[in-house]
């Protein structure tokens, strides 16, 4: 049997993404990436570990602003251990390993979302595709870490959670939530794979967690000793474009030549 088909509103969903009443919301999530190339066996490149810490603000009316910041760790695949540098299997060279630490990541939630409802449990479906220029592709700098001059990825997420939950008047957020993630998308530019065909494809799966000290402890860890104001989300929408991997590398190219740790440090904001 199908599930049934049912709208939930933006309040209901903003207790699934965050909160109703304004505190931080945090999601983690864990899995692998691979590479996927023509007339290649796929190689599994990482394991990967992520989690973002999200805020929804209340502008009345229905609406909701979206604040959020995320980090992602690239990690061995087999031990799960943090590695700074990594030695692509194609070139053979040496690359340090520019992990995601991106904010901010931001929208507004103002109209009805849909969802497949199966027994109690709400689904929430996005499939998103990307396509616009890529920010690296104008400077021929950059000719080594672009591999094509349009952006395109899809990334396929499902957002499973109780609908007592949501249609409960005083739940401020849902008990429980199980999350699946799934992308396709571009060589990443540390890679430094130059205009060698193929993809990266991600498979995760996660949750979401009561507070930061419920995250990963080598989340934790990184977060804590490199990037604490990842520890909160923004209080507001910030102005200006949304961090991407892509722009977040353009940032911090020089540093990225001078072999840095990555995430580099920030303060808090």
């Amino acid at each position: 049997m199908f599930a049934e088909t049912r709208e939930f509103s933006a309040t209901q969903f903003v207790k699934t993404r965050c909160t109703t009443d304004g505190t931080p919301s945090f999601l983690t999530w864990s899995g692998y990436l691979y590479s996927f190339m023509p007339n290649e066996p796929k190689r599994k490149l990482f394991q990967i570990v992520g989690m973002s810490v999200g805020r929804c603000i209340d502008k009345g009316d229905g609406a909701w602003d979206f604040a959020s910041r995320e980090v992602l760790l690239y990690l061995d695949p087999e031990t799960g251990e943090m590695i700074r540098h990594w030695q692509n299997p194609w070139t053979g060279e040496m690359l340090p390993v520019v992990h995601v630490a991106n904010s901010p990541i931001q929208g507004t939630f103002r109209r009805n979302i849909p969802a497949e409802v199966e027994g109690d449990t709400a689904t929430f479906i996005f499939d998103l595709f990307g396509h616009y220029p890529n920010p690296l592709a104008d400077d021929p700098k950059f000719a080594e870490y672009c591999d094509r001059p349009m952006y395109n990825s899809v990334e396929l997420f499902k957002l499973a959670v109780p609908i007592a939950d949501l249609e409960d008047p005083k739940a401020t957020t849902v008990s429980k939530l199980v999350l699946s993630w799934n992308r396709v998308g571009p060589w990443l530019p540390w890679m430094k794979m130059g205009q060698r065909e193929g993809n990266l494809i991600y498979s995760a799966s996660g949750k979401k967690v009561k507070d930061f000290n419920e995250l990963p402890a080598i989340l934790k860890k990184e977060i804590e000793t490199r990037v604490p104001m990842f520890k909160d989300a923004p209080s507001e929408k910030i102005e200006g474009e949304e961090m991407t991997s892509w722009q977040y590398f353009k940032l911090h190219f020089d540093a990225y030549l001078q072999g840095a740790t990555f995430p580099i440090p920030t303060l808090i904001k």
